[in-house]
């Protein structure tokens, strides 16, 4: 997206160029405790600035513990909301938000079997954008026939238009202890780059947990925002521990926590942070935590992708901001 010629900055615009400037002065460490925690939390807005790039500021960045390999703080999801079958009209906007998308320094979109026509409609955003080479594929094997996991990879591959997804994930730990040696398997081949496994809505914590402390995984992906935060006692500390990444799933609960907090005004704290609307400061609570790598939510509207990555972008919140948001938050909702 290039600049558009106008008489002054617009808000979201000042913001944007106030973010990139202190990250160029900082290298990130205007996050405040979640860099302080993790000093992988950087800005890709230095790189584009040295560059002479334009346009929005680059997102903040988190690396991956395992390889140092770094992705914007925000991602796309596709439960629900890319499931929109061979209507033409609904593929070709789901287009439009991935064309946003990556216009808006995005990079990782996530997919699943289970998500209906999810993966055919991505592959016709990739194909319609020629295939962007700042994709980061994220995708599981959902199957409980552990012999058969091979077959739906190559459906899901097919359906992508991908050469090689960047990183598979175990789905609800469904037949993980098939598909998971299978996958670390692929990955030493070199058909993969990472593997994880994921969980959403709370459920089997404890099994999860037991993996991560026995298996050599690269990434973990459940549930977290101000409201469930269940995580934070076991699940984050350990990702940290053991060097996992974190992707955060239902950070808005499909739309029914922003919902509920849309009835009322954002406080005072939002302005201080950047935030012009509920979804960023949901978002910013979560990939505050240093233990977070990236939140995955998931949209129908280009507005909305936007707003999401404006979130990976300028001041974020401290420990004591991030307990005043979980606190009026949980008020609220």
């Amino acid at each position: 997206m290039g600049p558009v010629s106008m008489p002054g900055p617009t808000r979201r615009q000042w913001l944007a160029r106030q973010a990139s400037l202190a990250a160029l002065a900082t290298l990130g460490s205007h996050v405040g405790a979640a860099t302080a925690a993790s000093p992988a939390a950087t800005s890709a807005a230095a790189s584009a600035a040295g560059s002479g790039a334009s346009g929005p500021a680059a997102p903040l960045v988190r690396r991956i513990p395992s390889s140092g390999e770094a992705i914007p703080l925000v991602g796309l999801g596709t439960w629900i909301t890319f499931n929109v079958g061979n209507d033409t009209r609904a593929r070709d906007a789901c287009a439009e938000v991935v064309r946003a998308f990556f216009a808006n320094g995005g990079r990782l979109i996530d997919s699943s079997p289970m998500y209906g026509s999810s993966q055919p409609v991505i592959g016709h955003a990739l194909a319609r954008l020629g295939h962007p080479s700042a994709l980061f594929s994220a995708e599981k094997v959902w199957i409980g026939d552990g012999a058969s996991g091979p077959a739906q990879m190559e459906a899901s591959r097919a359906h992508w238009g991908v050469p090689r997804f960047d990183l598979m994930q175990v789905h609800n730990l469904l037949s993980w202890e098939t598909h998971l040696p299978r996958l670390l398997a692929m990955k030493a081949q070199g058909h993969l780059r990472y593997v994880g496994i994921t969980t959403s809505e709370g459920r089997r914590h404890a099994e999860i947990e037991r993996v991560m402390k026995t298996q050599p995984i690269d990434f973990v992906q459940f549930t977290y925002n101000p409201v469930d935060r269940e995580v934070e006692q076991r699940l984050l500390p350990l990702a940290a521990e053991r060097r996992i990444a974190v992707l955060v799933n239902r950070p808005f609960r499909e739309g029914e926590l922003l919902r509920a907090l849309q009835r009322h005004k954002l406080p005072g704290w939002a302005a201080e942070i950047g935030c012009d609307g509920w979804a960023q400061a949901v978002l910013k609570f979560i990939v505050s935590h240093p233990a977070v790598t990236c939140a995955i939510p998931a949209t129908s509207q280009v507005a909305h992708v936007v707003q999401n990555l404006h979130a990976a972008r300028g001041p974020m919140p401290d420990a004591a901001l991030r307990a005043r948001i979980a606190a009026d938050v949980a008020a609220l909702a």
